[in-house]
């Protein structure tokens, strides 16, 4: 994203998952903020990504997806896969994800971040 608040809204979701973890209270707030910089930007892809994502924390208490692979998956690694999964790294990767959104890698994992919630 462009603007200069959307970005410090960033870095200080992803200080307080380091720090807290988490913590439902701010993180939800904090992600309903983030998207607003987003809907102003007219930024669609992070406009969805951001609302599944604090509604499926808030049904979850948890981020249960798993960070993007970059290889295929085999049908049998995906129960290892889901096993793995590291909520408060992925959930660090995904906001990260929305700083950078000319890199095209970023806009990908959004867009599978966005299906896999949507599946969930």
């Amino acid at each position: 994203m462009e603007n200069k608040k959307a970005i410090e809204l960033v870095d200080k979701i992803v200080q307080d998952l380091d720090a807290t973890g988490i913590n439902t209270d701010t993180l939800i707030d904090d992600l309903k903020k983030l998207r607003s910089f987003a809907l102003e930007e007219e930024i669609p892809l992070v406009v969805k990504v951001l609302r599944f994502t604090y509604e499926h924390i808030e049904e979850n208490d948890s981020f249960l997806i798993p960070i993007p692979d970059d290889e295929p998956i085999d049908e049998e690694d995906v129960s290892d896969s889901e096993s793995k999964v590291d909520p408060i790294e992925s959930l660090k990767y995904l906001v990260s994800l929305t700083k950078s959104l000319k890199n095209r890698t970023n806009i990908s994992d959004l867009r599978e971040y966005r299906d896999a919630l949507m599946a969930y």
